[in-house]
């Protein structure tokens, strides 16, 4: 078992059922899953563009990523609809709370002056 889901299983989720005093341990909050997602911006005209990307998250994440198309055309950013804009990996499970280990632990860690996560963003 991965030491974050431990942890959130042995010490937050009996914390967050005494702080919150909820009568059931299925009302208290928990990540269900995390979406990993890339834009190329000119994809369609240079395959290794994507290509490139693909590899990248699929080397982070361990799973092969899905390409995303428009859905819409949109003029303005030179965009037509099923023209392909970039990749998305969604992860659940075992393997989110490995992601999310390494990423609070390892990734953010090393960032010169982190400031922390806004909360706005999620």
């Amino acid at each position: 078992m991965n030491r974050l889901l431990k942890k959130y299983r042995e010490e937050v989720s009996t914390e967050l059922m005494k702080k919150f005093s909820y009568s059931s341990p299925m009302m208290i909050p928990k990540v269900e899953k995390v979406v990993i997602n890339q834009s190329i911006a000119s994809g369609e005209t240079d395959s290794k563009l994507f290509e490139t990307a693909a590899a990248e998250i699929a080397a982070i994440t361990g799973q092969t990523p899905v390409k995303t198309v428009a859905k819409k055309s949109l003029a303005s950013f030179k965009l037509r609809e099923g023209q392909t804009m970039g990749c998305k990996v969604t992860l659940r499970g075992e393997k989110m709370y490995e992601f999310l280990d390494k990423l609070f632990n390892v990734s953010l860690g090393r960032i010169r002056d982190f400031r922390g996560i806004s909360p706005k963003s999620f």
